[in-house]
């Protein structure tokens, strides 16, 4: 009985040990709080719609206004509260797991060697990469399988290049694969008319097409080929963290399923038209304290960048050079697949 109460009071005290372990880890939260401002992913170049700088070198772009969200959320405003840090992609993780960045905002897709090997953590997906088709109007082509006995061109060894040759082998369509090495190659090969469509991220496409002489010859066929969910990246075990990102992303979301934007944010905070509402604005209690944040984070949050609509348009939408169609990226009520989570 000794040796049982023994092995008892070892295996309670290893338990608490690791409990306090636990305890003691601070969230990076609490981290950025202190510090007083957000570190977040930039771009070491432009990354076109997502993460680029303007003539004026300014950062723009929806992952930019992601971060600008992020930090507006936790400070009241992201002027003097936000630092863009640019990072190439292979940049990311170590940047992430040496603390040079606090979240990575940067299209990054969700994957299983990234989930399980690297102790990474992502949020809901904020958007879903589509591989599409470009291809010249002339042809009046108004999907893949209308490519039959054309050609198109990819980059080679990618999953652009795999979910190509899987579409068109699904769907018994005989059309001829041209690869290149590099994406400009790619492009090149399109343009001098050596292949009919090009495959490639639909948000690449979009600015391949705006760079084009006339953007108006070329259209982006609405097949999907593949999918690619894109999440915000945090290090693994700090749910703290994890909250604040998807309630961020569902703030938005659910801003614009009610209609509420940056323009008109304050006359529905004067007169909150249901109880959900008024929790989000934070005229009544609960919404932000329950994060670590003022009631009021996702009122600030709308106020400075607008609802999720707001920053697709333009950044990457129809009020962007881009014109890229929101497409799956839409909510529920309008042909997407995002929706917000339930405010109680």
């Amino acid at each position: 009985m000794k040796k049982i109460m023994s092995l008892v009071a070892v295996t309670s005290l290893i338990t608490l040990g690791a409990n306090t372990v636990i305890a003691a880890d601070k969230s990076r939260l609490e981290t950025v709080k202190e510090r007083g401002s957000l570190l977040c992913s930039g771009h070491n170049g432009s990354f076109l719609g997502f993460a680029e700088v303007d003539d004026k070198g300014k950062w723009k772009g929806v992952d930019v206004d992601l971060c600008r969200a992020l930090a507006a959320g936790l400070f009241g405003k992201s002027e003097g509260h936000l630092e863009i840090v640019p990072i190439s992609w292979a940049q990311r993780w170590p940047a992430l797991q040496s603390g040079d960045i606090d979240v990575v905002i940067k299209v990054s897709g969700w994957t299983q060697s990234r989930d399980t090997e690297l102790n990474l953590a992502f949020s809901r997906p904020y958007f879903i990469g589509a591989f599409q088709v470009m291809a010249k109007k002339s042809l009046g082509v108004t999907k893949v399988a209308e490519l039959e006995g054309g050609a198109v061109c990819t980059s080679a060894g990618t999953s652009t290049e795999r979910a190509l040759a899987s579409y068109l082998e699904n769907h018994k369509i005989d059309a001829e694969i041209i690869s290149f090495e590099k994406g400009d190659e790619v492009r090149t090969a399109y343009f001098a008319d050596r292949c009919d469509g090009i495959v490639e991220w639909a948000p690449a496409l979009a600015a391949v097409r705006v760079d084009a002489a006339k953007p108006d010859d070329h259209i982006i066929l609405p097949d999907v080929l593949g999918l690619e969910g894109e999440g915000i990246v945090i290090p693994e075990g700090d749910p703290d963290w994890m909250d604040v990102q998807n309630w961020m992303l569902s703030s938005l979301w659910f801003a614009e399923q009610e209609g509420i934007t940056s323009a008109n944010i304050d006359t529905f905070k004067a007169e909150p038209p249901t109880t959900e509402i008024g929790k989000l604005l934070g005229v009544t209690p609960g919404y932000g304290s329950r994060l670590g944040l003022s009631d009021d984070w996702a009122y600030n949050m709308i106020k400075e960048v607008g609802n999720f609509a707001e920053i697709y348009d333009r950044n990457i939408g129809a009020d962007s050079p881009y014109k890229l169609p929101r497409g799956i990226n839409a909510l529920y009520n309008d042909g997407g697949v995002f929706y917000p989570m339930t405010i109680d």
